[in-house]
């Protein structure tokens, strides 16, 4: 019987951290989703700047592991279709800014 209480407070500590620990991960991925406050910028350039920061970003949360990505560049580094995919990437993203901006056309 004591085993069992035991196994029972073990499991039920086990519960309380995970759900601390997915607690606090998804506080730390709300505060990391927060650098991204709008799409709205002043100008094409602004705009095509941030296109190139989510470009960014999303390679940063795709592999996390600086050291990985320091590895992996050389391969794609001289690589011409690696290099067009991503400035497909960025196009995306620059059309999006800027049909959220109404293409910078005057009101």
């Amino acid at each position: 019987m004591k085993s069992i209480l035991l196994l029972t407070l073990g499991l039920c500590t086990l519960t309380f951290t995970t759900h601390a620990q997915n607690d606090a991960a998804a506080q730390a991925a709300a505060d990391e989703e927060a650098w991204l406050p709008t799409l709205i910028t002043d100008t094409p350039q602004e705009g095509f700047d941030l296109a190139v920061t989510l470009a960014r970003k999303g390679v940063g949360v795709t592999q996390p592991d600086a050291e990985v990505l320091r590895e992996l560049r050389p391969a794609y580094a001289h690589d011409a279709d690696s290099l067009m995919a991503a400035s497909q990437v960025i196009a995306l993203h620059f059309q999006t800014i800027a049909a959220a901006n109404g293409y910078w056309l005057p009101e």
